[in-house]
């Protein structure tokens, strides 16, 4: 039985990199499957994804929203239609080419052979493995990841990534409708309630590179989001049985 796999990869204002990422994806693997969940980009990112939808018949596939509602928001959106669609893993990717392609095999041989629950693609498992970064960017990456290890005793180095492969038993246990935070703590939260839940948790060593094309979405208000939103999470969570 082929274990059926979809990679999520929000985009907004991504043309300059989703035809490539895309075809990078079905390169490593032609039995995966890609969904992309555009915001609505102005540059024309959808109309691409439409365009590789021929050539791709029946493993890419594309929901377009309405407006630039979040990053959490995008993937609580394309975690719904996975499990609708009854995908055994799904993941999370950038579609910048910071998370690797060539490290999703690894990320799924993590769940299928090693009996994790959720892969982390990490940055800090094995040293600090960014590239591209500068130091002051490094620094603010590394300090919060520690930090949320620290408040909250999730047991995970890179506590901020956003590459990552859920069995959808993780998913389906997860109630999307109380998920508090749609920017950057959103990637915490998602692995808080997963642990707090007796989850499997894994990291599998990547090497993270900063996008050469297109524009970052980090924001301080995202920033804030995630120094703030940890503390909320982990008093939130002394209160639930």
């Amino acid at each position: 039985m082929i274990n059926k796999s979809l990679i999520i990869i929000p985009t907004f204002n991504e043309r300059d990199n989703i035809d490539a990422i895309i075809e990078a994806v079905f390169n490593i693997n032609d039995e995966f499957h890609i969904l992309i969940v555009d915001d609505n980009s102005p540059d024309g990112t959808a109309d691409i994804v439409r365009g590789l939808q021929n050539r791709h018949s029946g493993k890419l596939h594309l929901q377009s929203r309405k407006g630039k509602l979040g990053l959490g928001t995008a993937y609580i959106y394309g975690f719904k239609w996975a499990l609708e669609k009854d995908y055994d893993f799904i993941f999370e990717m950038d579609a910048d080419f910071s998370h690797d392609p060539n490290d999703l095999s690894e990320l799924l041989d993590a769940c299928v052979t090693d009996k994790a629950d959720l892969a982390i693609g990490s940055r800090y498992s094995s040293g600090v493995n960014v590239v591209n970064w500068p130091m002051s960017r490094v620094l603010l990456s590394y300090c919060a990841s520690k930090y949320v290890r620290f408040i909250t005793g999730i047991p995970i180095h890179d506590t901020t990534a956003g590459f990552k492969c859920y069995k959808r038993s993780v998913l389906e246990s997860i109630d999307f409708e109380k998920i508090r935070f749609t920017g950057y703590a959103f990637q915490i939260e998602m692995k808080f309630r997963a642990w707090k839940k007796g989850f499997n948790l894994t990291e599998v060593p990547v090497i993270f590179t900063d996008r050469k094309l297109g524009q970052s979405k980090m924001s301080n208000g995202i920033i804030r989001e995630a120094i703030f939103g940890v503390i909320l999470l982990k008093i939130t969570s002394l209160f639930r049985k």
